[in-house]
């Protein structure tokens, strides 16, 4: 494609992914309302649920809609086509996948290669802006005192969860794609109007009751996307890491998050439907943002509600059905909860109550033992974690600018980390030429620098089951930080 037609068109073109999903569904309605600066192409599977979702669209001017396969690169290049801006939101999520392991790690993980590949062989694969959407699950569980996170922390799945590490490994198949313009979006728990239809999913059990999570809203998602495709979005936004958050009224614990939920469809309080043992005590993902109003200041995307005025929202959009629930009794919703928390798919209670589940309970509640312990709801801890960040070592002087950056300032990273650089020089400031580097586990591997100082990566070997993170952090001072707040340095843990 020649500079002058790029340069003659109208409108910026735009192929997305995901358009079906939550986010990329939402996505699609908030781009409708900019068409005047937009072409969408959409790639959707061709079922007859997506059919009939999308049927409103089909004749609109500047949307087409191609019938597809993520996995088929054919139908990814036909869909792709000479597009700006490639918006890859589509995926398996939990908690289909955690059901589903080995055909979520070949969606995920192949989709994202399989476009940056199509990318790459463009002739103006310079100026095509892919925008990947990563996960909040890539950083795993956050507790006290490092409950706060930003972009650079360790990247770490938990234990059993699939997914995580599916997002981690495609994020790699972007950053390090030599790429010009790509950027990594971590998306947190997105909220809509189908989280309160979640509740009857045994994942509602895995988060801990003051586990924390700063929410997006789906709409301020939906922004989000059409204002990264905007004019004003300044050169250095790309190759960058962030965070998607809707800011500080969102930053919510689980507990608080039930309270809202329940409030919201006029059920009782959490304390009348749950018991506190059934909630799990750690290795679910989630943190609070230090960085999140990066993201904003420069994409202005929040509505900046309350967290209560939007719930209230979500509860006024409810069908017909829900407004029965304050007529249930307390002790039938509970009895109907108990039976998702003893659900064979991945409920807290069945693993207690399963002899053959004893890792699983290791996992998520350090043993069968601390299980037991939890106690009533007079014995939990529901206070709010501290509002005042404490902020994980990078391993290396942040406070250096970016252009200043050296070979040295990589060894420091690397021995932070039980490794070492074994590249002896680069290039200052230059964080995307490869450098050479080994981990405690004398695994050597090529990555940029940017992939370890800015995106918190490390040795992918290190990464996939049996998920040694307590051999690892013995010699791994930037993993220790986050894995000691919830492990004992003598639990010896390996998860199968």
């Amino acid at each position: 494609m020649s500079n002058n037609h790029h340069n003659c068109k109208r409108k910026k073109v735009v192929f997305m992914t995901g358009c079906t999903g939550v986010m990329g569904y939402a996505s699609l309605q908030e781009f409708c309302k900019h068409l005047d600066k937009f072409e969408l192409r959409l790639l959707a599977r061709p079922s007859k649920k997506n059919r009939k979702k999308l049927a409103p669209y089909a004749s609109m001017p500047d949307i087409s809609i191609i019938w597809g396969d993520m996995m088929n690169r054919d139908d990814v290049a036909k869909a792709m086509g000479d597009a700006d801006y490639v918006l890859h939101i589509g995926g398996m999520v939990s908690p289909l996948a955690d059901h589903f392991p080995d055909k979520t790690m070949k969606v995920n993980v192949g989709a994202a290669r399989i476009i940056v590949d199509i990318i790459k062989q463009r002739e103006d694969c310079d100026d095509v802006k892919l925008v990947y959407i990563g996960s909040v699950a890539e950083m795993s569980c956050r507790a006290e005192p490092h409950h706060w996170g930003r972009a650079g922390d360790p990247v770490i799945a938990a234990p059993y969860d699939h997914y995580a590490v599916s997002k981690i490994l495609a994020e790699f198949e972007v950053v390090e794609s030599g790429l010009a313009h790509w950027v990594v979006l971590r998306q947190s728990g997105i909220l809509d109007k189908s989280i309160l239809f979640k509740g009857s999913d045994p994942i509602s059990f895995h988060v801990p009751l003051r586990g924390v999570l700063e929410w997006a809203t789906v709409e301020d998602s939906a922004r989000l996307m059409v204002n990264i495709c905007g004019d004003n979005v300044p050169e250095h936004f790309w190759k960058g890491y962030y965070n998607i958050g809707s800011g500080s009224e969102f930053r919510l614990t689980n507990y608080r998050f039930e309270q809202l939920l329940m409030n919201s469809m006029g059920c009782p309080t959490p304390e009348k439907v749950f018991e506190p043992g059934w909630f799990a005590t750690r290795n679910f993902h989630g943190m609070w943002y230090t960085d999140s109003d990066k993201l904003e200041n420069m994409l202005h995307f929040r509505e900046n509600i309350s967290a209560e005025e939007y719930f209230k929202r979500l509860a006024d959009g409810l069908p017909w059905y829900f407004k029965l629930a304050p007529l249930a009794p307390s002790f039938l919703i509970k009895a109907a909860m108990k039976q998702v928390a003893k659900s064979k798919d991945g409920g807290t209670l069945h693993w207690l109550g399963n002899p053959g589940d004893e890792k699983r309970i290791k996992a998520f509640f350090g043993s069968r033992q601390d299980a037991s312990l939890i106690g009533s709801w007079n014995d939990v801890d529901l206070s709010e974690p501290s509002c005042t960040p404490t902020l994980l070592d990078h391993g290396y002087d942040e406070n250096k600018p970016e252009e200043l950056l050296e070979i040295e300032d990589m060894r420091q990273a690397a021995l932070f980390r039980g490794g070492r650089c074994i590249s002896q020089t680069m290039v200052k400031g230059d964080l995307d030429t490869s450098l050479e580097w080994e981990c405690s586990e004398g695994h050597k591997f090529s990555m940029r620098p940017r992939t370890v100082l800015k995106g918190g990566h490390w040795c992918k070997k290190c990464l996939p089951t049996p998920w040694r993170y307590d051999h690892l952090a013995k010699n791994n001072k930037f993993l220790a930080q986050v894995w000691y707040d919830t492990h004992s340095p003598n639990e010896d843990e390996v998860y199968s």
